[in-house]
């Protein structure tokens, strides 16, 4: 606004000099020379042509203002903008400014989602189409006359069953995902030995252990039960989940400890603790995305639906426990997890 009032003084003082010499020119050529009278035709000219462009030049920025600010006030009414917007200069400016800075965090933000869904479908199609075109494969080739041969229709047929079995495996784990997000999965809370189901889940995956050599233990004898609260089977499936992963990307000759610890007078931790190849500190924020994986070469030698960490995560927030890991490559990786002691448990 001060820059505004010394150009409207300027220009005023401008004009009414020119306006002044011009009379004086006048009067001189009719031979009616007066002092007087050029000097109130100077302060009339200064005073008319400052007010005149004083009152365009506020007009104008009062009318652009304006302007602004209706904009501003129907973004806020869309939820773009959430301060109230003032008559003040300065915070126009700074909302502005913080508008701009929102807006270009928001688009940064959609760009990473868009990345990742683009990622998520490309992980999606390279999960199903395997054991899709292993089915399509035998199937053709068995209407193109290998059917004709008992010995590869029954070959053909088992490994096709197996194609479609991994489907449905896939299938009903999206499933289970997409019913703990939506809080649709109802769980049966009960009271259970949480090393009982250790020693279930150690019995389970005795033969995957058994061709890579790992050994199942605990970390000490327990001398009498840890009771723990929530959904049994779904806690099952999460240690399950754990331990395969620590036997799949474990090293050969290797262990698998687990260990069950007071954490609080509420909470008692787990640990699932190997020795094998671990995981890069890079991978960590994104190894519980579905079908995310550390390994991302073409031929994925371990197996699995790529879905297993994503579970474990969904079915520990629906129990409102907590999830940890920690990581170094060639040196192992531990996975824990809170669960909330039985009521009678004794503290």
């Amino acid at each position: 606004m001060k820059k505004s009032y010394k150009f409207a003084i300027k220009t005023a003082v401008l004009y009414s000099l020119s306006q002044s010499v011009l009379i004086l020119l006048l009067m001189v050529i009719m031979g009616q020379f007066h002092w007087l009278w050029v000097l109130m035709s100077a302060v009339f000219s200064f005073l008319l042509v400052f007010g005149l462009v004083q009152y365009r030049i506020e007009y104008f920025i009062y009318r652009q203002v304006k302007q602004i600010y209706d904009d501003l006030s129907l973004l806020e009414s869309t939820s773009f903008v959430k301060d109230q917007i003032t008559t003040d200069m300065t915070n126009l400016t700074q909302e502005i400014d913080n508008y701009a800075r929102n807006k270009k965090l928001e688009i940064e933000t959609l760009k990473v989602r868009e990345a990742y869904r683009k990622e998520f479908i490309g992980n999606v199609s390279h999960e199903l189409k395997t054991p899709l075109f292993t089915v399509q494969g035998y199937i053709s080739t068995l209407l193109d006359g290998a059917k004709n041969d008992p010995d590869l229709l029954t070959k053909y047929l088992k490994s096709a069953e197996k194609g479609v079995d991994r489907l449905a495996f896939i299938v009903k784990d999206l499933d289970m995902i997409t019913q703990l997000e939506a809080g649709v999965m109802t769980l049966d809370q009960t009271e259970f030995d949480v090393l009982e189901v250790v020693k279930n889940v150690f019995e389970l995956c005795e033969m995957k252990a058994h061709r890579k050599n790992i050994t199942l233990t605990f970390v000490q004898n327990y001398k009498s039960p840890i009771l723990v609260r929530g959904d049994q089977q779904r806690l099952q499936q999460v240690v399950s989940n754990l331990i395969i992963n620590s036997i799949k990307y474990g090293s050969q000759n290797g262990t698998t400890e687990v260990a069950v610890e007071n954490l609080t007078t509420e909470k008692v931790i787990v640990r699932i603790t190997d020795n094998g190849e671990g995981i890069d500190q890079k991978h960590i924020p994104r190894i519980f995305e579905r079908f995310y994986r550390v390994d991302k070469s073409g031929s994925r030698k371990e197996g699995g639906s790529g879905l297993g960490l994503a579970i474990v995560k969904h079915i520990l927030e629906a129990h409102d426990e907590k999830l940890f890991v920690e990581s170094a490559v060639d040196t192992g990786s531990e996975f824990s997890f809170t669960l909330a002691k039985a009521s009678a448990q004794p503290q």
